[in-house]
């Protein structure tokens, strides 16, 4: 299967179902960290789950609206990142990740960001790229913010929380020009 070498160590790897049992660990391991800005972490009930997502995130990419992949330092899955969709029309895209507890705070989220925005404007010849955060997720807020992306505003409940409540999104957006002059 596909992966990319963001650094060594420090790879991005398409999921595959073989790797479910090990992903549902280790977001079981990490639920509660995860549960008050990802609550699809309480809905997984094992193993299965985890299959079923990878089989629909094969399938985006067959449809060719987007990708999902894991998040793997040292051999070691530490979380997800992905493209929700691509609006071809329109030359845009959405992207989601999280990590686990342990792997916050070394730059593995800012670096693996960087290699899908790299993939979003250089591969796939898109515009725009966002991402759209819970106001109260500071550290995944501090993603885009550090990557040059531009806060657009913020949209009303538009983002699952716990309980099955809607909250509001903070939406980051990035053009390839603004990219592309950073790369410079």
């Amino acid at each position: 299967m596909f992966s990319h070498i963001i650094e060594p160590g420090l790879e991005l790897r398409l999921y595959e179902e073989r790797q479910a049992d090990e992903i549902y660990q280790t977001i079981l391991a990490n639920r509660e960290h995860l549960r008050r800005f990802m609550p699809w972490v309480m809905k997984m009930e094992g193993p299965q789950s985890e299959r079923d997502f990878i089989k629909r995130s094969l399938q985006q990419l067959v449809n060719n609206d987007g990708f999902q992949c894991g998040i793997w330092e040292h051999g070691r899955f530490v979380g997800g990142i992905g493209v929700h969709w691509i609006k071809w029309d329109l030359k845009y895209t959405e992207m989601g990740y999280w990590l686990t507890a342990d792997a916050q705070g070394r730059g593995i989220m800012t670096k693996a960001c960087s290699a899908i925005i790299d993939h979003a404007f250089g591969v796939w010849k898109l515009n725009k790229v966002q991402i759209c955060c819970h106001p109260e997720n500071v550290r995944s807020r501090a993603i885009p913010e550090r990557l040059g992306f531009t806060n657009e505003g913020m949209l009303r409940q538009v983002i699952a929380g716990e309980n099955d409540q809607l909250c509001d999104g903070i939406v980051y957006g990035l053009l390839t020009s603004e990219w592309k002059s950073k790369r410079i």
